[in-house]
């Protein structure tokens, strides 16, 4: 019996899906994008229009013919993939990949913002066309970047060194960090002074308040001088209460999340990166069995959209009525407008039925998993409830011609925060009610405080992604992909939960600021996203977009000096060259900064080094060995190498002798050969034999050359763990030595 065919993007949203449909369908996962531009080649033809030259995915072929199979066997066919620009993307190349398969077939697109039985069946009942629009957003997107790829990255291999790339957005966050870091290093502080007073009345409870006004001016302290005439002054003088304004002030919930708030949420309150929040927020949205039943537990993750629908909004409304009480109920229903007026297919991030409360599904989720719902969860329910309430008081006291103040604040109403706890209210000095105007108020001490401004933060990876949002640059979609792509190039590291860019980082910076600024600034990249998104909505034509900014770049290409680009990024040194008598100076490799001599080609001298503390350059001297050169005579030396090290005739390039370094240990599997030290393409140590491939030992734990005292095998391994430390382990008995 023939079944029509449901394609989605995975197998976790297939099952979901099917139990929905009870089977009456062939529901299969394309497992993302089926095409997309070649590896290895442009893949753009500039001369027509720009016409991307797709290639299939090599690795689902397997996926691609299973796909054909079940797409003969069906009368109609529909294209389930994610709802943004990405989701019609695939919807789209699934068309094409499936062209003979598809002919005289009905073919639908359906889209649906949640996987919930209700949500699937409006979506079966209302099935659409591709939207040509969002496949050409998508497109252009896809060629701006292979287009910044393919121009510019190569320049770096050629002016720093090879393996390394730029991105038309990871380069302008990069750009950012480099930016803050720079800031950091030129900040230069500024001394100021804070002078508080803690005041009391008879038995009342004292409060601290803070000097603001001389002579009713506002004042900034910003000298020793300064606050010691402030404090000869109100010396032996009175404290006034002058003023007391009561006031009561309403904090009103934020809107529900969306990706961006999501993650700055997930990592401030979780600990969670941008990255693991999509994971987890993925799981979530495609489906959970719970009690027998799966289905999806929030809305699509990857959202820029505040608006929540009427009926999802009805439901809080109920839920919160029942839960929290009616008084507890916003008394309007509470709607967020999104800032920009573009088209708005999506909703923002909220749960699906907000009656599945999380200690209701709790047994069903991972710790993860439940915690992230908790977030999304609470945040949805507390934006139809009601505000939290304070109770302000503001006093003025005057004492001469100084003016001190205090704020207090009372909670009269939790309002949302109920729901909701995370949300932050500054209360201030607790005063007490027994203070009245014109009371004379004794001092408990006055402080005179020396301080000094400090420099801006460096970004945490939820503040960059609140930067870039704010800056209008990146989407949804691009955010966790930003932030750990700079990560894997190596151009920044994170530590202690914030960016630091590296040298190899602020090098490229350099060179795609001084040449490429018009390309890589905020403002350019915030307005390529506008008309991008206005591609999508049909008020610019792409092609036209690519071409212009093709050429642009291509103009920008020819005006660069190569000579003095890579001068740029040459630093000098004030170390002699041994063998000519030339200028070092210190350049990028493979494998990071080398010395090397500024006569090059005509001289090939290279060096190892490090620095101290104070920055001073120490040259790294090869470590010789007792053996000699068969080759020349000459006493061997061991170098680093781009995969370890290994020994080498100290006359190279005249003697190309090498031979790997080993540990002295055999090699406990063709017993021939010896262990040597080796490092993968990212920098990790392992151990393998000398005889490979030939002998096929490898290990990730570095033998050392002793015995062990149980067994007496011939070497043991060195190991660590969080639980013991660091010890040895016999390979053979499992005998460990602390």
């Amino acid at each position: 019996m023939k079944k029509d065919l449901i394609i989605v993007e995975s197998p976790a949203k297939a099952k979901t899906i099917s139990k929905f449909l009870q089977n009456k369908y062939n529901i299969k996962a394309s497992m993302g994008h089926v095409r997309d531009l070649p590896q290895k080649s442009f893949g753009i033809d500039i001369t027509d229009k720009f016409i991307p030259k797709y290639v299939t995915d090599p690795g689902k072929k397997k996926i691609i013919s299973e796909l054909k199979k079940a797409a003969e066997n069906a009368d109609r066919i529909y294209l389930a993939s994610d709802h943004d620009r990405e989701g019609e993307a695939i919807a789209w190349h699934l068309v094409h990949v499936l062209e003979k398969e598809t002919e005289k077939k009905q073919v639908h697109r359906i889209i649906f913002n949640e996987i919930t039985k209700k949500a699937i069946q409006q979506a079966m009942d209302n099935p659409g066309d591709i939207d040509m629009q969002k496949v050409n957003s998508q497109q252009a997107r896809r060629m701006l970047d292979r287009i910044v790829g393919y121009n510019i990255s190569p320049l770096l291999w050629k002016i720093i060194t090879k393996n390394l790339s730029a991105g038309r957005v990871q380069s302008v966050a990069l750009r950012i960090i480099c930016e803050r870091e720079e800031e950091i290093i030129n900040f230069i502080p500024k001394e100021y002074w804070n002078i508080d007073a803690v005041l009391y009345k008879d038995k009342l409870l004292p409060f601290k308040a803070a000097f603001q006004k001389w002579n009713g001016k506002k004042m900034d302290i910003s000298t020793k001088k300064d606050a010691g005439e402030i404090l000869e002054h109100i010396k032996n003088k009175n404290f006034i209460l002058t003023n007391i304004k009561e006031a009561t002030r309403n904090i009103h919930p934020s809107p529900s999340y969306i990706t961006s708030t999501l993650q700055q949420d997930a990592a401030r309150l979780l600990n969670y990166s941008a990255k693991r929040t999509m994971q987890i927020a993925q799981q979530l949205y495609e489906g959970i069995d719970i009690g027998g039943e799966t289905t999806g537990l929030i809305t699509y993750m990857r959202t820029d959209s505040l608006r929540i629908s009427n009926e999802a909004l009805n439901s809080c409304r109920k839920l919160v009525a029942e839960r929290f009480g009616k008084s507890k109920l916003n008394p309007k229903t509470r709607v967020y407008k999104n800032k920009s007026s573009a088209q708005d297919a999506h909703e923002a991030i909220r749960p699906t039925d907000p009656f599945k409360t999380p200690e209701s599904i709790n047994n069903y989720l991972s710790k993860e998993q439940m915690k992230l719902y908790t977030l999304i969860w609470q945040k949805f329910v507390a934006t139809q409830m009601i505000p939290v309430t304070l109770q302000s008081k503001n006093l003025e006291i005057m004492i001469g011609n100084a003016q001190f103040g205090a704020i207090g604040n009372t909670i009269l109403e939790k309002g949302f925060t109920e729901a909701f706890p995370h949300t932050k209210v500054i209360l201030g000095e607790n005063i007490d009610s027994g203070y009245k105007k014109d009371d004379k108020l004794e001092s408990e001490k006055i402080d005179a405080l020396q301080l000094f401004t400090k420099p801006p933060n460096r970004f945490s990876e939820a503040m960059l992604i609140k930067e870039l949002e704010s800056k209008g640059i990146g989407r949804p979609s691009t955010y966790a992909a930003i932030t750990n792509t700079i990560m894997v190039r190596k151009y920044v590291v994170l530590k202690t939960k914030k960016f630091f860019p590296t040298e190899l980082g602020l090098t490229v910076n350099k060179f795609l600021v001084s040449h490429f600024d018009d390309f890589f600034n905020i403002s350019f990249t915030a307005k390529m996203e506008n008309s991008l998104d206005k591609v999508e909505y049909g008020e610019v034509e792409w092609h036209t977009l690519l071409h212009d900014y093709y050429n642009s770049m291509q103009d920008l290409i020819k005006k660069l000096d190569f000579k003095e680009a890579k001068k740029s990024v040459t630093e000098k040194t004030d170390i002699i060259c041994e063998k000519c008598g030339s200028e070092m100076v210190i350049k990028w490799g493979r494998n990071g900064k080398f010395l090397a001599c500024s006569n090059f080609p005509k001289c090939k001298n290279i060096k190892n080094y490090s620095k101290d503390d104070s920055g001073k350059i120490i040259i790294r001297v090869p470590e010789k060995l007792e053996e000699k050169c068969p080759k020349c005579g000459r006493e061997l030396i061991i170098k680093n190498g781009r995969f370890g090290r290994f020994i080498s005739c100290p006359n190279y390039p005249k003697c190309k002798f090498t031979k790997p370094f080993t540990l002295g240990i055999k090699c406990p599997e063709c017993k021939d050969g010896e262990i040597t030290e080796k490092r993968n393409k990212k920098g990790k140590y392992f151990y393998s034999c000398t005889n490979y491939p030939e002998c096929k030992f490898i290990s990730n734990n570095k033998p050392v050359k002793l015995s062990c005292p149980s067994c007496g095998y011939y070497y043991l391994e060195e190991r660590t763990s969080k639980a013991k430390g660091n010890f040895k382990k016999c390979p053979k008995c499992g005998e460990e030595i602390f």
